[in-house]
């Protein structure tokens, strides 16, 4: 079952991004991840609270795969770097309806 990463990252350094972006397209890729979307261009269609720079959606093929991936060695240096430098929030999705 398809499991999704949906991230809100907004940047409060730049520092960490360039050392960033590679590794993680790697990373991602090698747990059998696949970015389905990666951009500041998005709207709030509900609610309130602040807007994050980035929203970032992540499809894995397993919750397993996900977890490896955050836990990975050599990911767990950018994640710290990520987090340092940003306001983040990410939640991992079940692709399922428990409401149907």
């Amino acid at each position: 079952m398809a499991y999704y990463s949906v991230l809100a990252v907004t940047p409060t350094t730049d520092s960490w991004i360039p050392d960033y972006i590679g590794p993680a397209n790697a990373l991602v890729a090698k747990h059998g991840g696949q970015y389905l979307a990666r951009t500041n261009q998005h709207q709030r269609l509900e609610g309130e609270g602040a807007d994050a720079a980035l929203r970032i959606v992540i499809q894995w093929p397993s919750k397993e795969a996900c977890l490896a991936f955050m836990a990975d060695p050599e990911y767990v240096p950018h994640l710290k770097a990520r987090t340092a430098g940003s306001i983040s929030e990410h939640f991992l999705i079940e692709g399922k309806d428990d409401l149907a």
